[in-house]
């Protein structure tokens, strides 16, 4: 996090504990003074300006390399920057260390950038004698009355709001990283623009740790790990965005399904199940239809009825509370299901488990009183954090999204809101962001995110209100004075989807998999043909016990089976040989290296004791 954002949230945070009568709408008020601030220091950053800098210089430079460039963005990231060209020429990796060259020649002639502020008609000139038809359509998305700028720095003029280095000679040290396709303004129908990735850093140290994560990351990359240990596939005959899970991927789903499961009814949950399609009047009732349905799938025709396979859950869940009438003794009710949603995401923005067309949501719903929320917030966050552990994260923070400008809902519902999901966060001492204005247009929400092995930050778990769709359905229940009340509804997920969070969960460990999540625990590796009885023996005893073994009893040498067992990340290789014939005893060899010698109970009681540990 940000040194200003820490220093500034330790103020707020002792502020609001000094004045307990200030109300949510001040306290709210004053983070919003705060946080407009630091967005505004954020962007006048000096990383946020050399990197926005450092993009015109790599526009610069592929200009000057090739002829007919059409230009269109090039934003700054909080990974580096990019820039997106049409040009007929195609980039390749081998490219980038002329693109690099003469980046560096653009930073040494240390040309200044000098903003040039212009009229509409001014700037429909320059760009028309620079023949840039994307940046005329860019232009027409400026509002009228609204400032028009240009950054010229050498011969190279752009148009942008900015800000900037003083000159290119600040722009540190940097690299080109990779090029993709992209639709121009992210729409399939549009021209396929190429996008050039880049980074950028104020020192060389900086930049050769974060080259050192991206290499780690492509090791790690789920889609090669998912091809190598035979988890999953996505094949073109099925269709892009579509998983097929493999015996072993289903076999580490099952567990994780299995886990979920069993903490959502310790935790009070039921669970629930529902359909994948549904008529066309629930998803006009919900919104869908209206807001949503780009990225629903078409319509099929079922005896003359409209249907629609299913973007969301909550519809389904709001029906069932509706199926009978509701009173206050029933609430809270917690209904969670690990329900399959089809949206329709375009192909440039598919990636393998990331970013998927059929995915399976683990899904809640929360339905109570207002006066329960608060203490249901607390139990939700304990709850996100106690199953993030359980797979190995524990660096996890949190950001809190308030009221955008334009929202459904009373000001006091959103207030009491608000104040429930800051009081849950700040008693469960979960370092937080305020996201001023961030939330839905439906209700205020909390994002936590988690940091993997290599500090990738993973937007996962969301605790969301909502003051629509109760109100779209008329949902009630009957208080204790014997009225009709709305209650209040709270949508939750803590993986997001099981696809993506296996995806997640891959790159974490790298595939290799904690003991309890490992498709295969144990692999027994006899040394001759004449070690093969004891080791069905030993196969049966450890089955008996639960635990996941296999066999290797190819012709190969005993080095040979351990090298396709590490490679394959099974945790413990048995090695059995004459000598552990005759002591009934078995020889380990750990996924790490280690090896010892053990009993066949000793070897039970320790894999059962890391089973239940979850290390």
């Amino acid at each position: 996090m940000d040194i200003r954002k820490i220093f500034t949230l330790k103020i707020l945070t002792y502020l609001a504990n000094q004045h307990k009568m200030i109300t949510l709408q001040k306290r709210v008020g004053f983070r919003e003074i705060f946080y407009n601030l630091l967005m505004k220091l954020d962007k006048d950053s000096d990383l946020y300006k050399m990197r926005h800098s450092a993009a015109h210089v790599m526009a610069a430079a592929v200009c000057r390399l090739y002829d007919d460039v059409q230009l269109d963005i090039g934003p700054p990231t909080n990974e580096g920057f990019y820039y997106d060209f049409d040009v007929p020429h195609r980039f390749t990796p081998e490219n980038f260390e002329a693109i690099e060259k003469e980046m560096v020649r653009f930073i040494q002639e240390d040309h200044p950038f000098e903003c040039m502020e212009v009229s509409r008609e001014e700037a429909k000139q320059i760009i028309a004698d620079q023949h840039q038809k994307y940046k005329l359509e860019r232009l027409a998305d400026i509002p009228e009355g609204d400032k028009i700028t240009f950054y010229k720095c050498g011969e190279f003029v752009d148009l942008c709001r900015g800000p900037h280095v003083e000159r290119t000679g600040h722009v540190k040290t940097f690299k080109l990283l990779s090029v993709a396709g992209s639709y121009y303004r992210g729409r399939e129908t549009n021209p396929m623009l190429q996008r050039l990735y880049a980074t950028a850093y104020n020192h060389d140290k900086e930049l050769r740790k974060y080259l050192k994560q991206l290499e780690e990351a492509k090791q790690r990359d789920h889609r090669k790990l998912g091809k190598a240990l035979d988890l999953f596939s996505i094949q073109e005959d099925v269709g892009p965005g579509l998983i097929l899970w493999h015996p072993k991927g289903a076999r580490i789903r099952s567990l994780i399904e299995d886990d979920w499961k069993q903490k959502h009814f310790h935790g009070g949950y039921k669970l629930v199940y529902t359909p994948h399609i549904g008529k066309a009047k629930l998803w006009e009732t919900s919104g869908h239809l209206g807001f949503y349905k780009e990225s629903m799938f078409a319509p099929m025709d079922i005896e003359g009825m409209e249907y629609f396979t299913k973007p969301m859950n909550c519809p389904f869940h709001i029906k069932i509370y509706q199926s009978q009438k509701r009173s206050y003794r029933d609430l809270p009710l917690r209904w969670a299901e690990l329900g399959t949603v089809y949206r329709y995401e375009k192909a440039g923005v598919l990636h393998g488990l990331l970013r998927v067309r059929g995915f399976t949501q683990d899904d809640a719903h929360i339905f109570c009183a207002p006066e329960q929320v608060e203490e249901e917030i607390k139990k939700v966050i304990r709850f996100a954090i106690d199953v993030w552990k359980d797979f190995g994260f524990s660096d996890i923070t949190a950001y809190l999204s308030t009221r955008p400008d334009k929202a459904v809902g009373e000001a006091n519902q959103w207030e009491k809101a608000t104040a429930s999901l800051e009081q849950a966060l700040q008693a469960e001492s979960i370092p937080y962001e305020v996201d001023v204005g961030g939330g839905a247009f439906y209700g205020p929400k909390i994002d936590m995110k988690v940091k993997d092995t290599i500090g990738r930050e993973w937007q996962m778990s969301t605790v969301q209100f909502d003051f629509n769709l109760p109100d779209r359905f008329n949902m009630k229940y009957v208080g204790e004075d014997g009225k009709e009340h709305r209650p209040y509804m709270v949508h939750r997920a803590l993986f997001g989807s099981l696809e993506r969070f296996f995806g997640i969960l891959l790159e974490h460990h790298a595939g290799a998999f904690p003991l309890w999540l490992a498709p295969e625990q144990i692999r027994v590796l006899p040394l001759t043909d004449h070690q093969f009885g004891y080791a069905q023996s030993v196969i049966k005893t450890l089955q008996e016990k639960g635990f996941r073994v296999s066999q290797d009893i190819r012709s190969e040498k005993v080095g040979a089976k351990i090298r396709k067992a590490q490679i394959e990340k099974v945790p413990y290789m048995l090695i059995l040989g004459p000598k552990e014939e005759d002591s009934g005893s078995v020889s380990v060899r750990r996924r790490s290296g280690d090896q010892s010698s053990m009993t066949i109970e000793g070897l039970a009681e320790t894999i059962m004791r890391e089973i239940n540990a979850k290390a």
